[in-house]
Formats: structure tokens, sequence, C-alpha cells
């Protein structure tokens, strides 16, 4: 599969959890494709976004850790790039996540992240949770797929 030739048919993505973790902590395998696919994002100006379920989930196993630089690093990557934008949640994200668990008995922070990826207009939905492959509002594309 030629991540790059998918990653460059959009001109907005989301990423979920996964490819963020898998990137900064550089993980063997999953870590090279999260890495080519932000990689292709930045050099063809495809704004990449993410919800603050993303943040909420990345800092606490580095805080149970006490890994401040860790936390640090997962900031200044979520909260500060001109590359990524982080949307908060807010009522239409909420009512959009609530017809999602409905309409695939998703979790919630699951059904935040594609309504956050509808609601923002990306077009591309980037994972690595096989059970968010049933959503078919969004592409889904998962990471292991791509292996």
């Amino acid at each position: 599969m030629d991540i790059e030739k998918i990653i460059k048919k959009h001109k907005r993505i989301m990423l979920d959890t996964a490819p963020i973790i898998y990137f900064i902590e550089e993980h063997a395998d999953l870590g090279r494709i999260a890495n080519q696919i932000i990689t292709t994002s930045i050099k063809n100006d495809i704004m990449m976004i993410t919800s603050v379920i993303t943040l909420i989930e990345v800092l606490a196993h580095p805080l149970r850790l006490k890994r401040y630089d860790i936390v640090e690093n997962y900031k200044a990557i979520l909260c500060d790039s001109q590359d990524l934008i982080m949307y908060p949640i807010d009522e239409v994200i909420a009512e959009k996540a609530a017809e999602f668990r409905a309409k695939y008995s998703i979790k919630t922070p699951d059904a935040i992240q594609i309504s956050t990826c509808i609601e923002y207009n990306a077009t591309l939905f980037i994972t690595n949770d096989v059970r968010l492959k049933k959503v078919d509002d969004v592409s889904v594309l998962l990471l292991s797929d791509v292996l």
C-alpha cells in the first residue's frame, strides 16, 4: 500500500491517538508509518487535525510514570505545532459523538475523535483501532493495514 499516494488524495486528515504515540515514541514499524504520514502531510501542505481527547490519552501514561520530559514533548507537538490543529470538544461535537455511539456502538473517546474528524472536514481518519473500520461516514485508514 502506497501511503504517500493515499495521503496526497486528502487536503485534511485526522490523526487518532495511536499514530501520534507511535510517532513520538518511535515505535519500530508503526512509528515509521506514522512518520511517513506526518512527513508527507507537511511536505504537501495537508492539514493534520486531532481533538483534545488525544491530549488526554497521550499524557496519562507519562504522567503516571512521572516522565515530564515525555509530557512536554507531547504538549509541544499537540499544542504548539503549526502543522497539527487540536480541536476542543463543544456541544456540536458532543451531539455528533452521541449519534456515532448509537450508530456504531463505539466508545465515547472514539466517537468524539470521529465527530471531530467529520465536523472539521477531514476526509481521512488515521488510527490503529480495528473496531473503527466499521465507521463508514469517513475513510478510515489503519496503520497496521499499511504494513
